[in-house]
């Protein structure tokens, strides 16, 4: 992804003329070169040749599911960040999309603020990911990945080898929300009850949040998985 060398440029595919008019509106005004199509195989085919720096995709397309064309971007080794649009009783296509690699998901009807926040999250991660900063930060929560150490208001907080290696994925994919199978697979090296996970993100929560029930840090996507929140900087 281009950072530093002229706006980002975002790619929008979706088969609706008016969503389409809307995002290239709202994104444009931010200052993004915004380039629009209505069908996937196209969007595939500017992925594989670095066309864009990030995808804004619908999953109903008229000639592929948006599914089929995550995976065959992911398959044609690019790592250009996707962001998926869906509906909002579509739990199911949503983890499909994020397990075949979308990095986030905005569901329909959505406010131009929000997906520009996505959009930020998104750059924040694969950024990370490029240069694998060794200590995260947000709000009063920060994670020595190096030395191991986490601190909550200055605090150093001890954990057990199984909740720092859930607390670990987290971090790693800041601002990124990773399903239930995702976590359990990368932990458990294997599918395991759901619940068992639910039983380590609440130890985590009493531990790093001020709140346990109303959690800033480790948030709940409903029905698909969790996100740890990374903090906007103070401007």
């Amino acid at each position: 992804m281009t950072t530093g060398a002229g706006p980002l440029r975002v790619l929008v595919v979706d088969d609706e003329p008016a969503i389409r008019r809307f995002l290239r509106a709202g994104l444009s005004s931010q200052g993004y070169v915004v380039h629009d199509l209505e069908h996937g195989l196209p969007a595939i085919d500017v992925a594989r040749r670095q066309g864009a720096d990030l995808i804004v995709l619908d999953l109903g397309l008229p000639d592929i599911d948006g599914t089929e064309v995550i995976s065959r971007i992911r398959a044609a080794g690019s790592a250009v960040p996707v962001i998926v649009l869906s509906s909002r009783d579509d739990e199911a296509a949503k983890v499909d999309a994020l397990d075949r690699g979308a990095d986030d998901y905005v569901t329909k009807p959505f406010g131009i603020d929000e997906l520009l926040a996505r959009i930020r999250a998104a750059q924040r991660h694969r950024l990370q990911q490029e240069g694998e900063t060794p200590v995260f930060r947000s709000g009063d929560l920060t994670v020595d990945l190096v030395r191991r150490i986490v601190t909550v208001r200055g605090e150093e907080v001890k954990f057990s080898p199984r909740e720092y290696a859930v607390l670990r994925l987290l971090v790693q994919h800041a601002g990124k929300v990773l399903t239930h199978t995702m976590i359990m697979r990368q932990v458990w090296s294997a599918d395991t009850d759901v619940q068992y996970l639910r039983i380590y993100i609440r130890a985590l929560r009493q531990k790093i949040e001020r709140d346990p029930e109303r959690p800033v840090h480790i948030l709940t996507e409903t029905g698909v998985g969790y996100r740890l929140r990374v903090a906007e900087p103070d401007v």
